[in-house]
């Protein structure tokens, strides 16, 4: 039975994905998310586009025409039309890993991009607000449940305890220490 052909829309957004996952392997090694971050800046000022254009195309609300299929080809030393094609996974020799192997923080699914849209949505919306209430619910989710009673109601030590509220609040510090601290808005 044949397949329907794939929309030239996403072939060139698969090949786009294809050229950063080029550029990736050939500039860095091991890339965490904030080398990512500037690695993209970096990507879209070879393809001569703003980096917010690059993410736009990246989150599909802005697709990849004609002429600027032809800027990422010659840009990329690509040949012609090459972007209009379908050139199946990279190989595995390549060692050229996905964007989404080497940021856990991009979305990966529609479900995923449709999420990440509504929090910064409401985080745009109102700032403040959604940075206390985002940082509290992540504290509830990342914070280790505690451990389930026994059996018997056994008292549970004073000592005890508070080592428990210190270890979760170590935790949590750990945890809190890694989110960069956010920029306020410039008036």
């Amino acid at each position: 039975m044949p397949t329907a052909p794939r929309d030239v829309a996403q072939i060139r957004l698969d090949n786009a994905l294809r050229l950063f996952d080029e550029f990736v392997a050939a500039t860095v090694k091991h890339a965490d998310a904030a080398t990512l971050r500037g690695l993209e800046r970096r990507f879209a000022e070879r393809l001569q586009i703003q980096p917010s254009y690059w993410s736009q195309i990246k989150s599909r609300s802005r697709q990849i025409g004609e002429r600027l299929a032809r800027q990422f080809e010659q840009l990329c030393h690509k040949p012609p039309l090459w972007m209009d094609q379908e050139h199946g996974s990279l190989p595995e020799s390549a060692a050229a890993p996905s964007v989404v192997d080497l940021s856990p923080s991009t979305p990966q699914d529609d479900d995923e991009r449709f999420i990440v849209g509504l929090v910064l949505t409401y985080y745009r919306r109102h700032p403040q607000r959604a940075r206390g209430r985002l940082l509290d619910l992540l504290g509830e989710v990342l914070t280790p449940a505690p451990e389930t009673a026994p059996t018997r109601a056994a008292p549970v030590p004073a000592v005890a305890q508070a080592r428990s509220k210190a270890d979760e609040a170590h935790i949590w510090q750990q945890v809190s220490a890694g989110i960069a601290p956010l920029k306020g808005k410039k008036r």
